[in-house]
């Protein structure tokens, strides 16, 4: 109910400012032509709040663009039990329309079925024939989006860009697989409460895609340089020229003739840090089109890492790790940590070989900043950062006791912090039966308990057997207790 009733007071809130005057930048009004179909994971795993948020930044997103046939054409598909179809590509021409339509969207609840939801994307965003570029914005929390791969790979292929924003929790592995590159451009991770900083960057992207009558760089290395335009052609009806050369030598030029359904090559073998230019003329008997132009400069020859991930995250611990490992170029890595806001930033100084660490030491409930830097041969460095957080502390266990039965019997007892419990894990080291003489070494076992059990007795203990009660939470285990049953005369034992 509380969660209702903030998502309530911030959807009243972004109404009023929706109805403010809002300047618009002149350099997106009528500047593209494309179709764009928001795929809004409206699932029961996002909160209302997360939901509210989410509908106010597709609405200031695309609250610059001029809307309709000839510019940019916008859909809302939600993800539920069921897709639901919120409008049509050609529902709204104006940004009156689309912005009412956007606040009055309600939240579907139920499972997160996304591949569903893909196959009526598909439809909506592959039978059209239009020819103009194609995006899928897919908004979620990305918490089990389901099977993806196959449906987001069959969209690509069609040449459909597909990019991604997601709340911290989702997982970014799926969702590195599923959107176009540059991954850099095309997928964002980031706390709900702070999207609204990546509407410009994401903005951005898009008019990259749907930039009407524009040759662009949309993917840009040391080496390489991937270059997208709109189709104005089909494959039967005429073909692409490009022609590209490095300003530092225009003798050499270097010529390519495309398809007719091409939209896009990636130039290779370049050299870093080069100013390059790029044309591109369509040629066809049925009419004459303008030749397209652009000029680009590759990165210098100094990589950053391009992915850093974390993992096994505890109370106390982080692992980060990072891509790609480059020991060649690379004399060493540094890995910076903080608490957020205002914590103390401690380094850890790691070897070209290496591409993950274990943080240790932190705070249980934190949020962190971790930036992971290469220092290169040539001196230079480049650098990554990500937020990650440290699970929530967990009850430990509060008593345990063994009270001795009989010969090699023990009752054990215990209590815990009942909230969120789920169970028991119990382990002690039990006597093996052998007929030798010789004394064997005792075995390790172990058993659940389900969260009513409050004592258990165990039987054929080893000498000095170790056991130990640990609570088991849905997040994880908590903190247990041991205690060592002791050696008595008449060979009881007690604990």
């Amino acid at each position: 109910m509380k969660s209702f009733l903030l998502g309530c007071v911030f959807l009243l809130a972004m109404l009023q400012r929706s109805n403010m005057q809002i300047t618009v930048p002149a350099t997106v009004l009528n500047c593209c032509e494309g179709d764009i179909v928001i795929l809004l994971d409206s699932s029961g795993s996002v909160a209302n709040y997360e939901f509210s948020r989410l509908l106010f930044f597709a609405a200031e997103l695309f609250r610059p663009f001029s809307l309709g046939r000839g510019h940019v054409r916008v859909s809302l598909l939600q993800v539920g039990t069921m897709p639901n179809l919120e409008f049509g590509l050609d529902a709204h021409n104006n940004q009156e329309s689309l912005q009412k339509a956007l606040w009055s969207v309600t939240q579907l609840q139920g499972d997160t079925n996304t591949e569903a939801a893909l196959k009526v994307a598909e439809q909506l965003l592959t039978e059209t024939k239009t020819d103009v570029p194609k995006i899928l914005l897919w908004l979620t929390d990305g918490v089990q989006p389901g099977e993806v791969d196959e449906p987001m790979s069959k969209l690509k292929a069609q040449g459909v860009s597909v990019l991604a924003v997601s709340t911290v929790h989702g997982n970014y592995r799926v969702l590195q697989r599923a959107v176009t590159p540059p991954l850099e451009s095309h997928l964002y991770s980031v706390d709900i409460d702070n999207i609204d900083i990546i509407t410009q960057d994401i903005r951005e992207a898009i008019i990259k895609i749907i930039g009407a009558e524009r040759l662009s760089v949309v993917d840009l290395t040391s080496h390489s340089a991937v270059l997208q335009w709109r189709p104005v052609l089909s494959a039967g009806s005429g073909f692409y020229e490009l022609w590209y050369n490095s300003m530092l030598n225009t003798n050499t030029e270097t010529r390519h003739n495309l398809s007719g359904g091409s939209s896009f090559i990636e130039l290779t073998n370049l050299q870093p840090d080069t100013t390059y230019t790029a044309s591109l003329r369509p040629e066809s008997n049925e009419r004459l089109f303008n030749t397209l132009s652009v000029i680009f400069t590759t990165l210098p020859d100094v990589l950053r890492p391009a992915a850093v991930s974390v993992s096994d995250s505890g109370p106390h611990q982080i692992r980060v790790s990072w891509s790609p490992l480059q020991p060649a170029r690379v004399q060493r890595y540094t890995v910076e940590y903080g608490a957020i806001p205002s914590g103390r930033v401690k380094t850890v100084t790691l070897s070209s070989q290496q591409n993950s660490t274990l943080l240790t030491g932190l705070e249980p409930g934190t949020q962190y900043l971790v930036t992971v830097s290469a220092l290169h041969v040539n001196g230079k460095e480049r650098a990554m950062s990500v937020k990650a957080c440290t699970q929530k502390a967990l009850p430990v266990l509060a008593d345990l006791q063994l009270t001795p039965v009989e010969h090699q019997e023990v009752q054990v007892a215990w209590r815990a912090n009942e909230e969120g419990l789920k169970g028991y894990w119990l382990s002690w080291e039990r006597e093996n039966s052998h007929s030798s003489s010789k004394p064997s070494k005792p075995s390790m076992s172990s058993v659940y308990l389900p969260p009513t059990s409050r004592s258990t007795r165990l039987t054929h203990l080893a000498q000095s057997s170790r056991v130990c009660v640990s609570p088991v939470y849905s997040s994880g285990r908590g903190e247990g207790i041991c205690c060592t049953t002791e050696k008595q005369k008449d060979s009881s034992q007690r604990g």
